[in-house]
């Protein structure tokens, strides 16, 4: 991204629309993946944030936030508004594609897995489940989710280590 000369009182960025797709997208997918827990959905709301961002990208500062942050508030928005309109969660049957080389038995131990960590992730609160797609599915960093989420970087990563131990209570109980 360059910026270009500016008129206004914020810098006005040239971005390359076609890099910051390829480069946020599978990002955004999966922070939404983890959020709703089905592909489909969680393409139409990667494909929202985007024709979003497109359409608010005059209102893009360079100055006030990096452009992976800007994104992601967007794609918060985009869940906030999905889930307003949700009445009942989506489960998830299938949480990761299983590869033709494994057993009958190492198949249904990734699907136990799979079911037993979707019912530990749903019985998080949304604000605890948000910081967990963001840090994992987005793959962010604290400073990026701290800025996304208006915490301190500190606050972040002290609430996933907290989030993450009791995950990781709720496995071994």
């Amino acid at each position: 991204m360059t910026a270009r000369a500016n008129t206004g009182t914020r810098a006005t960025p040239l971005i390359d629309w076609d890099a910051v797709y390829w480069d946020a997208m599978p990002r955004v997918y999966n922070f939404f993946r983890y959020r709703v827990r089905d592909d489909a959905t969680a393409e139409d709301l990667t494909s929202t944030t985007f024709l979003r961002a497109w359409r608010a990208r005059d209102r893009y500062s360079s100055d006030l936030s990096a452009f992976t942050t800007w994104i992601f508030s967007i794609a918060a928005n985009v869940a906030i508004d999905y889930w307003r309109r949700q009445r009942t969660i989506v489960p998830l049957d299938d949480l990761f594609a299983t590869p033709d080389d494994l057993s009958v038995e190492e198949i249904s131990q990734q699907h136990d897995n799979s079911a037993r960590l979707n019912r530990l992730l749903a019985e998080l609160p949304s604000r605890e489940q948000e910081l967990i797609a963001l840090k994992y599915g987005a793959e962010l960093t604290n400073r990026a989710i701290a800025g996304i989420l208006g915490m301190s970087e500190s606050n972040v990563g002290t609430t996933l280590h907290r989030i993450v131990g009791r995950l990781r209570q709720g496995w071994d109980s």
